[in-house]
């Protein structure tokens, strides 16, 4: 009769993925072909405990074997890259060993980890330094309202022509409800709610993007470059996500060239892959595909349709938050994770800048659909 051991390596590896850190730890001292096992890289028993620690925050900041899992040789070293994309910073910068890694990997963590825009921290130092850095600014702007290094957040607003702008405010006051009511005065819409969306949420930082919804007598108030930005064509949150799909424009916004709503040109189809540079938190796991459990609630309605049927009208306002750990706290009288629960109360006043770079990573699609990128204000004429 077979015992564990001899069944082959593939099974027995994912057998010994189910188990927690500890245990896996445990077991790879038994003998000497689980040893072997366990560190050999091809087969990684420990990404699967890994993030189910990561996803934790409890384990984040109790485990012992996740903090000091650097000094064991037998956790494959590329498992640090994911520990060092998606755990807190509090982790990282006061609780974990570090691992000896190559340049080239610190620099794969940097682009999981952060927005593109943050590259602009990276000057003549490794990407270790610069790593750390960056999580130190995070850090401390998560537990303070010091605004030192960033002067100016900049954000984006996709306009209802088809254009968008790349606008900047002061740091120290930045009211992103404040701007988007002299926006909406600006375009007679004061009348109408301003509905905020939670698009994606990363490690350190959350997308929100703020709007208007109204039914419209005409298409000329109608924005279908936000509806796009919220929805990518084809996908709807009934979807199971895969690698990569190609699908075609469609939905109760018309995307095509021939259609008077777009005042641009469509691209007949889109190739979709799940969002890895930056890396989203496991409550987005699969954006930009849905993902289940009630933390993507880009779908409010049903299908193609907003919420009772509604138009997302006049510009949409593109901003990054960034999380600090009362962020989660609820204490509104408004539904957790949209409208003003996202932006108004404990936690929730720091934001970071948000620029093209960071537009296309989070939203490729919407690259060939902006018909002119702007820097600062005004038509771009």
């Amino acid at each position: 009769m077979g015992t564990f051991l001899t069944l082959p390596v593939e099974l027995i590896a994912d057998v010994l993925s189910e188990l927690d850190l500890d245990s896996l730890i445990t077991i790879s001292y038994l003998s000497r072909r689980l040893h072997d096992i366990v560190s050999d890289p091809s087969l990684n028993p420990w990404r699967k405990p890994i993030l189910r620690s990561l996803r934790s925050d409890q384990d984040q900041g109790n485990s012992s074997s996740l903090k000091h899992l650097s000094v064991r040789r037998i956790v494959p070293r590329h498992n640090w890259i994911e520990i060092l994309s998606l755990a807190s910073p509090s982790f990282i910068l006061l609780d974990a060993t570090l691992p000896n890694l190559r340049s080239e990997e610190w620099e794969e963590c940097f682009n999981r980890r952060f927005l593109p825009g943050w590259r602009k921290w990276h000057k003549d130092g490794s990407w270790k330094a610069t790593y750390l850095e960056v999580l130190h600014r995070v850090y401390h702007r998560s537990r303070t309202s010091c605004t030192s290094d960033e002067s100016w957040t900049k954000y984006i607003v996709l306009n209802r022509n088809g254009t968008a702008n790349e606008l900047e405010g002061t740091s120290r006051g930045f009211n992103p409800l404040a701007i988007f009511n002299e926006m909406k005065l600006q375009n007679n819409l004061m009348h109408l709610e301003t509905r905020i969306r939670l698009v994606v949420q990363l490690a350190d930082v959350r997308i929100i993007a703020l709007g208007t919804l109204n039914r419209p007598r005409s298409t000329l108030t109608v924005n279908p470059n936000a509806h796009t930005f919220l929805h990518p064509p084809g996908i709807d949150d009934l979807q199971t996500p895969r690698n990569n799909r190609v699908v075609t424009d469609h939905g109760v916004y018309p995307l095509g060239p021939d259609s008077a709503d777009y005042p641009g040109v469509s691209p007949p189809s889109i190739d979709f892959s799940k969002m890895t540079h930056p890396l989203p938190a496991s409550s987005h796991t699969n954006y930009p595909w849905y993902t289940s459990g009630g933390g993507d609630k880009r779908w409010v309605g049903s299908g193609e349709v907003e919420e009772e049927g509604r138009k997302w009208v006049g510009g949409l306002m593109i901003i990054a938050q960034i999380m600090t750990p009362k962020t989660h706290e609820f204490g509104g009288d408004w539904p957790p994770l949209q409208d003003l629960d996202l932006v108004v109360g404990p936690g929730r006043q720091q934001y970071a800048s948000l620029v093209w770079n960071d537009l296309w990573a989070i939203a490729p699609w919407m690259e060939e659909r902006i018909t002119n990128k702007i820097d600062g204000p005004g038509l771009g004429i």
